[in-house]
């Protein structure tokens, strides 16, 4: 038995002691039915529950005895959905004739039914089409709705459970249900009697509701047409009803409609429109009306979309005048028709421009308290038409920033969300045509200094082309810069701040232009490449930005070179030719962000780091080698030279504005490019760490030192640095951290411990004494003041607790020590919580 079923009859048995006699009737039963099991020696599985219950049923029909008919049938319910669909269709008869005789409204209570739904259901999921031709079948799945309009809302709640799970899933390979008009056909009927038996009506439109199955073609108009008419009985809640199924039916009307049906449908949907201000019914209007129009541009996307200016001229309003809640539901309507109903092949048309008309009036101040929501629109509409906004939506684009500018406007979050949707669809080129900064006082149709553009452009550029910041951006910045210069000199400090500002937003702009541009091979030249090699050098202000956008570029463009992927904004091939233009500057930038690096303050020079891994990934394993080779040369001589800093060193203040020492920066530099190294280098590494790491003096060339060796561990297997760490751990890393595990400074026991764990990982059966070995300090560690110490403590205790798991022999005698143990301990891990808890 699974484990699912034996949980279910376990609780069952744990019920003989309740005070409830239902509850006692039913673990009763289960015992009674468990002992003949056993007695008759058959297996214990669903298939003997069900023999026996089965059994029992048939003897107790007719008998009277209510209770155990009922114990009977609830045990069935826990069984049935545990035994083969093939005993279930071999046994249909016997159990439809058997449970038809308890769908007795007049005398059965509310349980037996709910019970007796869910056995039918079972069965009659199990059923293969044949089946349900049977009178017995299609009889039982009456029944079934007749309970679903029934007055007792547990009984209703569950019939409607069981006939939506039975329609929407029709026995293979029919895709529309062999019972599918019987349904309708129900339907139809309840739904014409809506006006003498609303409640009725109401509990059937709730079923339809719920129910997705493809009805009959022959019968779908009928049914929709039924459901449309329900709105006109003035009845709100019947109305909204009808609207919700209505809802679920369009979802198969795709499958039974053709184009001149389904727009005939919709235009009785459309002449269905409620009030604004009734939003329930509304809310289901405008579900409607998005799913269907969804549905139609799937079967008539040229008549869909000649219909999507009327229809939004229709929607509008609703965000105007409606409730909040309608509000929301018709921009998600509106929202949908652009994203899914507008076909590629007519981005371009008029028909585009006659929907752009519509949604540029809900801007008049008609619309003021709902111009978020006609932002969020107009913003969902420059995405879809993309390049194809331009000129089409330029007058929008203008409009809206001139809203965005006035004083006291509220919305300036949602306009510039507009402008940033326009600035990623027509590109920086196009929209500052639109819109021009006017900064440098160059000719321009309009004087309207737009300097506030400059930050919104920074997070909105994506793929556009390099070109264009080298050849107008960047002559702008120059500009800008200058003239900063001319009011230095003049003594207009004031003026000279703001341009200086500006010229660095302009900078600013360069990491959006390098988010993948397409023309990297034309306009990444040697002059642009120089020239930002001179800045960062030269320029403190621009470094940070030019360095992340070089980072964007290089991590961007790697990626793509080295991902098989054909919705990127450039081939891989076109990467990978990109990777090569890219990597030619490398060693020469690298040269320079060395020096810069090495000049820099300790506390602000990340991102120059992160620049040089960038550089690194792109460069040949030869030029990573070469260049390793020499800041080892320069670390070897720095450490011959090197003192400890001093207090008056090591503040907060005095970090913030003197470069570390020689040793520290180099250190930072190997340990960078350790993932790059081959087997030799990578043995300079190891030899420069060993160093480093009995470096008690310095705690923060100690902690470099641990640093290394761990980047070192951590790499692939395949990796010659890994293979050389795996060489050299028993005869001199293993000896080493067991010797220095008292002189380890508090800054280093953090990286210390991650090689700790990274050793631990992959320790060879000759090396487990490593584990009892290094435990205490892992303990110790779970206790550090260091959030992050404490969790990578942690992790190592889970690294060392699985290595143990995984069994060996523990050579204690190489531990050092009085351990007090054998000589030989067997690796598991009740061992290890042994020495855990030592």
């Amino acid at each position: 038995m699974d484990s699912e079923f034996e949980h279910q009859l376990q609780k069952l048995r744990d019920k003989i002691g309740s005070k409830t006699p239902h509850q006692q009737q039913h673990a009763a039963m289960l015992l009674a039915v468990e002992e003949t099991i056993t007695e008759q020696k058959a297996a214990v599985e669903p298939a003997s529950y069900f023999a026996a219950l089965l059994t029992l049923m048939e003897q107790q029909s007719g008998s009277g005895s209510n209770a155990l008919s009922n114990a009977i049938i609830f045990l069935l319910s826990v069984v049935l959905p545990h035994v083969s669909a093939s005993m279930l269709r071999a046994k249909f008869t016997t159990m439809m004739a058997v449970l038809s005789q308890s769908l007795d409204l007049a005398s059965a209570d509310v349980a037996l039914l709910r019970s007796v739904i869910s056995c039918l259901e079972t069965v009659l999921l199990a059923q293969d089409a044949s089946s349900w031709r049977q009178p017995i079948a299609q009889g039982t799945l009456r029944s079934l709705m007749q309970l679903s309009t029934d007055s007792k809302p547990k009984i209703r709640k569950r019939a409607q459970e069981a006939v939506s799970s039975l329609l929407s899933r029709p026995p293979p390979p029919t895709a529309i249900h062999p019972a599918a008009h019987i349904a309708s056909r129900f339907v139809l009927e309840m739904l014409a009697n809506a006006k003498a038996d609303p409640q009725a009506a109401m509990h059937t439109l709730q079923l339809v509701k719920q129910t997705e199955m493809l009805w009959p073609a022959d019968e779908f108009e009928g049914l929709c047409a039924a459901l449309m008419q329900l709105p006109r009985l003035n009845t709100p809640y019947v109305a909204t009803l009808a609207f919700q199924a209505l809802e679920t039916v369009f979802a198969s009307a795709g499958e039974s409609l053709d184009e001149d049906q389904f727009r005939d449908l919709l235009i009785s949907v459309i002449d269905l429109k409620p009030n604004s201000s009734d939003s329930a019914t509304s809310e289901a209007w405008l579900n409607i009306i998005q799913k269907g129009y969804i549905a139609y541009a799937q079967i008539g996307a040229e008549a869909c979309f000649q219909s999507l200016p009327d229809l939004i001229d229709l929607v509008l309003p609703d965000i105007e005048l409606g409730k909040p809640s309608t509000r929301d539901a018709a921009t998600r309507c509106v929202w949908a028709l652009i994203r899914e109903c507008i076909p590629d092949s007519k981005l371009g048309s008029d028909g585009v421009q006659a929907i752009i008309k519509v949604l540029a009036g809900g801007l008049s101040y008609r619309y003021r308290e709902s111009w978020a929501l006609v932002f969020l629109l107009i913003a969902a509409l420059f995405q879809r038409l993309g390049k194809f906004a331009h000129p089409s939506m330029d007058a929008v684009a203008k409009e809206v920033a001139n809203m965005r500018m006035e004083p006291e406007f509220q919305f300036k979050d949602e306009a510039d969300a507009v402008l940033g949707a326009a600035i990623r669809a027509v590109g920086p080129q196009v929209f500052l045509e639109i819109l021009p900064l006017n900064l440098d006082g160059g000719q321009s149709q309009d004087n309207v200094g737009r300097a506030w553009l400059l930050p919104l452009m920074k997070s909105h550029i994506r793929n556009a082309p390099l070109g264009y910041f080298v050849l107008t951006m960047l002559p702008l910045a120059d500009k800008l810069s200058v003239q900063s210069q001319q009011f230095v000199s003049q003594n207009r400090e004031l003026e000279a701040k703001i341009y200086n500002a500006l010229s660095q937003q302009v900078w600013a702009l360069l990491s959006g232009f390098c988010n993948v541009p397409v023309d990297i091979l034309d306009s990444f030249t040697v002059g642009f490449a120089e020239r930002l090699a001179n800045e960062i050098l030269e320029v403190p202000a621009t470094r940070s930005a030019i360095c992340g956008a070089l980072q964007t570029l290089l991590t961007a463009v790697h990626a793509l070179a080295h991902t098989e992927s054909a919705n990127g904004p450039i081939t891989q091939q076109q990467a990978l030719a990109a990777e090569m233009h890219l990597a030619q500057f490398a060693p020469d930038y690298l040269a320079q962000l060395f020096n810069v690096f090495a000049l820099s303050p300790g506390n602000g020079r990340g991102y120059l780091m992160d620049t040089i891994t960038a550089f690194l990934a792109v460069i040949t394993p030869g030029e990573v080698n070469a260049t390793f080779a020499k800041v080892c040369a320069m670390l070897d001589q720095a450490l011959k030279s090197h003192k400890p800093p001093t207090a008056a060193e090591l503040t907060e203040q005095y970090l913030e504005a003197h470069p570390p020492p020689t040793a520290h920066t180099m250190t930072d530099l190997a340990i960078v490019m350790a993932p790059y190294l081959d087997t030799e280098h990578a043995q300079m590494l190891v030899r420069a760490a060993f160093v480093l790491a009995n470096q008690s003096e310095d705690a923060m060339l100690q902690k470099k030192g641990y640093k290394a060796l761990s980047r070192l561990a951590a790499q692939s297997a395949e990796s010659p640095a890994r293979q050389l760490i795996e060489s050299v751990m028993t005869e001199q890393l293993i000896p080493m951290l067991i010797e220095s595990a008292g002189s380890v400074g508090a800054g280093s026991r953090r990286d210390r411990l991650m090689l700790i764990s990274a050793l631990a990982r992959n320790l060879a059966d000759d090396q487990l004494h490593f584990i009892p070995a290094m435990l205490s300090e892992a303990i110790m560690g779970t206790k550090e003041a260091n959030e992050r110490a404490r969790n990578v403590a942690f992790e190592t205790l889970l690294v060392m607790g699985r290595r143990m798991g995984q069994g060996g022999v523990i050579h204690m005698a190489t531990v050092g020590g009085d351990t007090g143990m054998a000589a030989e301990q067997d690796a598991n891990i009740v061992e290890f919580f042994k020495m855990t808890a030592a």
